[in-house]
């Protein structure tokens, strides 16, 4: 029985919604389209505008999660927050991060990389 892959990668993010709650977070948007970008997770915690990159997978056989997110998704992650913040005229610091979850019958691991990358 295999899963779809969209139904886990939607999973991964639902569970990445909880735990930012957990820690103290205001989840502001969930999917947030600007052109050919989406990004996962848009939340705040005090004057930080968190933009949240979710990484699920069931192995890490192919690399952690995380590495998965090239310079091209960065460049379209950042041109996304700017318009969001931009649009809804934030006077936040903007911080970029990646929620990586590795998950299969064995094991269950939730990695958040906060300030994983500058927007450069």
């Amino acid at each position: 029985y295999k899963r779809q892959h969209n139904d886990f990668g939607k999973e991964g993010e639902r569970e990445a919604v909880d735990f930012l709650i957990k820690e103290g977070h205001t989840i502001l948007e969930c999917n947030f389209r600007y052109g050919h970008a989406e990004i996962d997770i848009i939340s705040q915690k005090g004057d930080i505008l968190h933009i949240v990159e979710v990484k699920t997978r069931s192995s890490t056989a192919y690399g952690e999660p995380e590495s998965f997110v090239d310079q091209r998704k960065i460049d379209l992650l950042v041109k996304s927050a700017n318009y969001y913040v931009r649009r809804k005229d934030l006077d936040v610091e903007v911080q970029f991060d990646i929620i990586s979850i590795v998950k299969n019958s064995v094991e269950y691991n939730i990695n958040y990389i906060e300030d994983a990358f500058y927007p450069f």
